[in-house]
C-alpha cells in the first residue's frame, strides 16, 4: 500500500510543489481556453554567417534576406538536452545572426483537437513530433515533442508569447522536464535480438539483431563480440556463422563461377574462400570443419495455375508440393554426394561432433489417423550410408538431438509420443500436443527414457553440452521463459538464474563454460547477457532499455486467485503511469485461452504496457489449457472449445474487481486474438460482464475454420482431437459463437487481415453479418493484404489505434477519435 499511495503522490494532475516543478504547466479539462506556454528548454545560439553571393537572386528569383537562413538545417533533437528557459523575451544573439530551438513536451491522455500560436517573433517554423506544423493540431494520445526554430538578427528583443488553445473535452498537459509517455513507435522502432552463436572456445559470440529505424528501413545485424573484454570487435549485414572448433567465421558471397564459403580470421579479418561454387540452399557446416549439409529443395509438379486440381488439403498452401532433400559437400572435393532420395519430405536434426553420423528426419501425411503428419527419425552413418530408423512414424515428436558421444538422441514431443510414455494424465484424458516434453533414447538398445513426466513446464529449445555432458533448455514456466539445466544421467533438473522473465537465442561453447543469451521481462525490453555455466552468473553485455530512459513506464504485479474449481490460476497486471490508487480506472482484460500462456514479454503484438500508458488498468490473465503448468492444466484445452476457460477468465475479472476498488466495473474491455479472438466472440454468449470487446482474427465457426484455414484441420487435432463437425456437433456448432450470435449485446470490433490463411476472413465477416442484422453494436476493420498477424509498418499503426479508438468509445465515453479514424461514410 505504501507503494500505491507514493505513486498515487505523484500522479500526473497532483496539485504538489514537486509535480508542479515538472509539469510546469498542467490544463485542465474545462471549456476551450487559451492558456500560456512559459516553460521551455533553449538550445542556442547557432551562429550564423552569410553565404557566398554567387548570385545577386536565387533560385525563386527573389533577391537575399537574411531571413533566408531560417531554413539552414539544425538537429531539431538536440532541444531536449537544451537548458531550462523562462522569459518574457526569446532569446538572441547581441553580435550575430543566430538559430535558435525552444523546446517542451505537449501530452493529451485523450484523441485532441487544438491550435499552438506563437506570437511576436517575426522568423520562426513550428514542429510538432519532428513535422513542420501550422499550429493546427489533432493528436493521438501520446506525449508530442514541440519545437519552434526561430531566427534572430544581433540585438532582436522578440516577445516571447506561445499559448495553447484546446477543445473542451481535451485533456492537456505540457511541460519541459524530459519525461514522455510510451508509445507504438518504442516498440517498433530500435534493436531486437534474434539470437545469438558461440564460439566453440567460448571467447566470441556472433548475436544477430535487427533494427527498425522507419517504415521503410529494417536492416539485419551480425555482431561478434569478445566475450573476454565485453568489447565489439566487428559488424557486419552478411549472416555470419563460427566455423566449427576455429576463432574464425564463415559467410557467404557472390563470385564470379557462383555462391563462395568464405572464412576469415574474427582478429585480422583475413578471408580464404573455401569453394566458388557453393550449391544452392541452405547449408550446415559439420562439426569437424570438412563438409557441409545441404538441404535443397526440389520443385514439386505443377499444373495450370489458374485451373488446377488440390491433391491435399495442405496443397493449398505455396510450396506444399517442393520437397527437402539432403547433400553432403564434401571442401576439399567439391563434391556433392546426394544423401537422400524420394518423395517424402526430409528435414536435417544433428550432425555428431566427429561428423561421422548425422540425424535426419522424414515427414509424411496420414491423412485417415490423428496425427494426420506423422515423423520418422534416422541416424545416417555416412562412412557406410546405412541408415537406422531410431523412431518410427510418430505423429507427436517435433525435433531432435545428439548427444555428444552420438549413443544417444534427445526427443522433444507431446506426452503422447514414443507410446505415451512420457504421459501422466488422469485415465481418459487427452494430453495437449504442444504441452512438450523431453524423452532420451538409446540409438543400440532403443530405450526411451521420459525425463519430464513430472515436470510441469513445457519445453521449448534443447541443447546437450559437449563441455559439461548437461542437457540445457528453455521451457515455459506458467507464464515465463525459464532457462534449466538436466543431468542426462540422474535425471536432476535445475533452474539458472535469470535476470529475465523470458530467455530465448541460447547458445553455449563446446569446450569452455559460457553460455550466450537474450531475455526481455514484463517491463524491460531486449537485453543480451552471456553466462558462465560454472557459477550461473550473468554479465550484460546489451541493454535496448536506454531507450526508454525519459519514459513514464506503467507497472507490473502478479495477480493470482483460487478459482471456485480449487484452481490456482495465475496472471499479472499494470497500472497506468502517475497510478492513483482513489481513482476509478476502466479496464482491459487480455487473455489467450489456447494452448499457451501469454508470456512476461515487453513487446508483442499486444504491448500491455502501451495500453496501460492509455490511461487503462490491463489485467492479464492465464485460464485453463495453457502449456507450462502441467500436463493436466493443459489437457483441459482439448475438446471443451472453450469451456472452462470462459469460467476461469470471467470469474477472474470479477474477483480482480472486488479486490481491486481503482478498477471501474462498469468500464471493462476484453481482447484477445485468434484463439483469443474466439474467446472474445464466446465470451459475450456467456456474460454481460463487458462493456466493450475487440476480436482479431477470431473463429466464429469451428467447422468453417477447420475446413478452409491452412492449419485448421490440423490444430483442431489439438484442440479437438478425435472429434469432427460430422461426429460432434456440440463442439463444432454449438460452440461456435456465430451460431449463438443472437446472444451477444457487447459492443464488438472485428479486426481480420484480408489474406489470412490461419483464420479466414470469412470467420469475422459472417459473424459481423449475423450481428448487424440482429442491429447490435458491431465494427469490422479488415487490413488489406495482412495475414493472421499485422506486420506491415503503418498498417499495423492504424490497426494499433483501431484498437485504442474503440476502446475510448466505448471505456472513456469518448468517440472523437473513431469518428475520426472511420464516421466518414453515413451507414
Amino acid at each position: 500500500m505504501k507503494n500505491i499511495c507514493h505513486h498515487a503522490s505523484t500522479a500526473l494532475w497532483s496539485k504538489s510543489t514537486a509535480l508542479i516543478g515538472l509539469a510546469l504547466c498542467a490544463l485542465q479539462p474545462i471549456q476551450a481556453a487559451t492558456r500560456p506556454v512559459t516553460h521551455f528548454r533553449y538550445s542556442g545560439p547557432f551562429v550564423l554567417q552569410r553565404p557566398v553571393m554567387v548570385d545577386t537572386i536565387g533560385i525563386d528569383r527573389k533577391g537575399y534576406k537574411s531571413d533566408n537562413l531560417l531554413g539552414t538545417f539544425v538537429d531539431l533533437t538536440k532541444a531536449r538536452q537544451g537548458k531550462e528557459y523562462q522569459g518574457a523575451f526569446a532569446p538572441s544573439d547581441k553580435t550575430a545572426t543566430a538559430l535558435h530551438l525552444l523546446q517542451f513536451t505537449l501530452t493529451n491522455s485523450r484523441y485532441a483537437k487544438g491550435t499552438l500560436k506563437v506570437g511576436k517573433m517575426k522568423h520562426y517554423k513550428l514542429y510538432v513530433d519532428g513535422k513542420e506544423s501550422d499550429g493546427s493540431l489533432t493528436l493521438i494520445p501520446a506525449t508530442h515533442d514541440v519545437v519552434i526554430k526561430y531566427l534572430t538578427d544581433p540585438g532582436d528583443h522578440d516577445s516571447l508569447q506561445v499559448s495553447l488553445n484546446t477543445d473542451a473535452d481535451a485533456l492537456f498537459s505540457t511541460s519541459d522536464n524530459g519525461r514522455r509517455e510510451l508509445t507504438l513507435l518504442d516498440f517498433l522502432n530500435g534493436k531486437h535480438y534474434y539470437g545469438s552463436q558461440v564460439s566453440s572456445d567460448g571467447r566470441y559470440a556472433i548475436t544477430t539483431s535487427y533494427e527498425t529505424t522507419s517504415a521503410n528501413n529494417t536492416s539485419w545485424l551480425y555482431t561478434i563480440y569478445d566475450l573476454r573484454r565485453g568489447t565489439i570487435v566487428r559488424s557486419s549485414d552478411r549472416n555470419l556463422r563460427w566455423m566449427p572448433g576455429k576463432d574464425s567465421y564463415l559467410f557467404t558471397r557472390k563470385g564470379v563461377k557462383g555462391n563462395q564459403l568464405i572464412e576469415a580470421d574474427v582478429v585480422t579479418g583475413a578471408e580464404k574462400v573455401l569453394t566458388d561454387n557453393l550449391p544452392e540452399g541452405s547449408w550446415t557446416m559439420a562439426p569437424n570443419g570438412k563438409y557441409l549439409i545441404i538441404s535443397k529443395e526440389v520443385e514439386g509438379p505443377k499444373d495450370d495455375s489458374q485451373v488446377h486440381q488440390i491433391i491435399q488439403p495442405d496443397d493449398r498452401q505455396p510450396g506444399w508440393r517442393n520437397r527437402n532433400q539432403l547433400l553432403k559437400y564434401d571442401l576439399s572435393t567439391g563434391y556433392a554426394q546426394p544423401l537422400t532420395f524420394g518423395y517424402h519430405d526430409v528435414s536435417l536434426c544433428d550432425i555428431s561432433h566427429d561428423g561421422r553420423y548425422i540425424l535426419y528426419m522424414v515427414s509424411r501425411a496420414r491423412l485417415s489417423k490423428r496425427p494426420t503428419t506423422v515423423n520418422s527419425v534416422y541416424r545416417l552413418d555416412l562412412n557406410t550410408m546405412q541408415p537406422e530408423c531410431l523412431v518410427d512414424s510418430d505423429g507427436f515428436i517435433a525435433s531432435a538431438i545428439f548427444s555428444p558421444d552420438a549413443r544417444t538422441i534427445a526427443v522433444k514431443g507431446s506426452p503422447e509420443a514414443l507410446g505415451g510414455i512420457g504421459e501422466n494424465l488422469p485415465k481418459g484424458r487427452i494430453p495437449s500436443m504442444y504441452d512438450y516434453q523431453l524423452y532420451t533414447i538409446d540409438c543400440t538398445t532403443r530405450k526411451v527414457r521420459p525425463m519430464t513426466k513430472d515436470f510441469d513446464p513445457s519445453i521449448e529449445t534443447v541443447q546437450w553440452n559437449r563441455y559439461d555432458g548437461k542437457i540445457y533448455f528453455n521451457a515455459l514456466d506458467r507464464d515465463y521463459r525459464r532457462l534449466y539445466r538436466m543431468d542426462p544421467k540422474s535425471g536432476k533438473i535445475e533452474t539458472l538464474s535469470t535476470p529475465e522473465d523470458y530467455v530465448g537465442g541460447v547458445d553455449m561453447a563446446e569446450t569452455a563454460p559460457v553460455l550466450c543469451y537474450n531475455g526481455q521481462s514484463a517491463m524491460n525490453a531486449d537485453r543480451l547477457y552471456t553466462m558462465n555455466t560454472a557459477n550461473g552468473k550473468s554479465t550484460l553485455l546489451e541493454n535496448q532499455q536506454t531507450k526508454l530512459a525519459d519514459v513514464d513506464l506503467p507497472t507490473c504485479q502478479s495477480w493470482n486467485f483460487t478459482s471456485s474449481r480449487g484452481d490456482t490460476i495465475y496472471g499479472r497486471y499494470y497500472l497506468p503511469p502517475h497510478f492513483d490508487a482513489t481513482k476509478k480506472y476502466p479496464m482491459i482484460v487480455y487473455y489467450y485461452g489456447g494452448c499457451s500462456p501469454t508470456s512476461r514479454y515487453f513487446g508483442g503484438n499486444y504491448p500491455f504496457p502501451l495500453y496501460a500508458s492509455k490511461g487503462y488498468v490491463v489485467y492479464v490473465i492465464e485460464p485453463s489449457g495453457a502449456a507450462g503448468f502441467g500436463q493436466e492444466f493443459a489437457s483441459r484445452h482439448v475438446d471443451t472449445a472453450g469451456d472452462g476457460v470462459a469460467e476461469d477468465i470471467i470469474e477472474g475479472t470479477k474477483k480482480f474487481c472486488a479486490d481491486h476498488s481503482f478498477v471501474n466495473a462498469k468500464k471493462i474491455g476484453c481482447l484477445g486474438a485468434s484463439y483469443g479472438g474466439f474467446m472474445t466472440q464466446y465470451l459475450q454468449t456467456k456474460t454481460d460482464l463487458f462493456a466493450a470487446a475487440v476480436s482479431h482474427a477470431g473463429i466464429s465457426d469451428h467447422t468453417q475454420y477447420w475446413g478452409s484455414g491452412y492449419w485448421g484441420y490440423s490444430y483442431s487435432e489439438v484442440s479437438m482431437a478425435n472429434r469432427y463437425p460430422w461426429s460432434d456437433r456440440d463442439l463444432y456448432v454449438n460452440h461456435s459463437p456465430l451460431y449463438n450470435a443472437d446472444k451477444i449485446h457487447t459492443p464488438l470490433l472485428l479486426v481480420h487481415g484480408t489474406a489470412d490463411t490461419n483464420v479466414p476472413t470469412a470467420n469475422s465477416i459472417a459473424l459481423y453479418t449475423a450481428l448487424k442484422l440482429l442491429g447490435r453494436p458491431v465494427a469490422l476493420v479488415e487490413v488489406e493484404g495482412e495475414n493472421h498477424w499485422i506486420q506491415d509498418y503503418n498498417k499495423r499503426i492504424k490497426w494499433q489505434n483501431t484498437i485504442f479508438a474503440w476502446f475510448a468509445k466505448w471505456l472513456q465515453d469518448d468517440d472523437s477519435w473513431w469518428k475520426a479514424m472511420y464516421d466518414k461514410v453515413p451507414e
